[in-house]
């Protein structure tokens, strides 16, 4: 299966297919409003207007998996990132990323790269999957890679 064969569903409702992002540079993360990793999302925004116009797009799929860090509803996530950190890339309802319930995409994700020690599961919010122009799932980033960190390996795909 390629990563272009899967649908997902944005924050305001709307079904999407990924194939839309064909020839792009993907960043997916699972993503919380109330998290130790929360500000991430402003690096991510950096990284997303420096490099959408060269191809980057940055799929951003909260989920409340980890400590209770997205309790809100698609509605309120939406809000809280656009108002505290003026995110502009793509949301995606409140998506599940482990267990029986996993979403196929990360299901999919967590098959192509593996986390430490081959571990399939996803271990806390804002793992990053990083895919390139041809839908490949080519490396997944920990919580505590900061999205300054990838910026190398983004470029070098752009």
């Amino acid at each position: 299966m390629s990563i272009y064969d899967f649908e997902v569903t944005t924050v305001k409702g709307e079904s999407k297919s990924l194939r839309e992002y064909q020839g792009k540079v993907l960043l997916i993360v699972n993503t919380a409003s109330n998290c130790m990793f929360t500000s991430q999302y402003k690096e991510l925004q950096a990284l997303y207007a420096k490099y959408n116009k060269e191809g980057l797009e940055i799929l951003g799929f909260p989920t409340n998996q980890f400590g209770n860090g997205e309790k809100g509803s698609n509605e309120d996530i939406h809000s809280f990132c656009e108002i505290n950190y003026g995110v502009s890339f793509p949301l995606f309802e409140k998506t599940e990323v482990n267990g029986d319930n996993a979403h196929p995409l990360f299901q999919h994700l967590k098959q192509a790269a593996p986390g430490v020690l081959g571990s399939k599961s996803i271990k806390w919010n804002f793992t990053k999957f990083l895919v390139d122009r041809n839908g490949n799932v080519l490396r997944r980033f920990g919580s505590a890679e900061k999205p300054a960190q990838l910026e190398k390996d983004v470029s070098i795909l752009l």
